[in-house]
């Protein structure tokens, strides 16, 4: 006697996977355009959005995200091994948060017009998973 079970699947709409894509490079954009304290804040909540997002159903996701992840990270990296010398001079925190946002902004408003362009189907996960 042979029991079969039934597969259920579940779907992941194609407006949903492209939305999990934007979600970091808007971090990245509104850390960028202020500072303190959401810069703060999105350097711990990007973590989240990395751990969530990277192994999405939609690997399409995934790639989106590592990449916003990889110029937000490489930025912050930088900013704190060359911040460690500024003390409290004001200009060159300034100056170092103008590149950052001039490097930054624009790449991610480049990431969210290809992933305005790609093209995104729904995809199917299985329920068992």
């Amino acid at each position: 006697m042979s029991t079969e079970t039934e597969s259920t699947q579940r779907t992941v709409s194609a407006r949903s996977s492209r939305f999990a894509a934007k979600i970091f490079n808007y971090g990245n954009i509104l850390a960028m355009l202020i500072p303190v304290p959401l810069g703060i804040f999105w350097a711990g909540g990007s973590m989240l959005v990395y751990a969530l997002n990277r192994h999405h159903p939609n690997e399409k996701v995934g790639h989106y995200t590592q990449q916003a992840a990889y110029r937000f990270y490489g930025v912050v990296g930088l900013v704190v091994a060359v911040a460690t010398f500024f003390g409290t001079d004001i200009d060159l925190w300034l100056w170092t948060w103008a590149i950052s946002a001039a490097f930054l902004i624009p790449t991610s408003i480049i990431d969210l017009r290809r992933i305005r362009r790609d093209t995104w189907v729904d995809t199917t996960i299985p329920e068992n998973l």
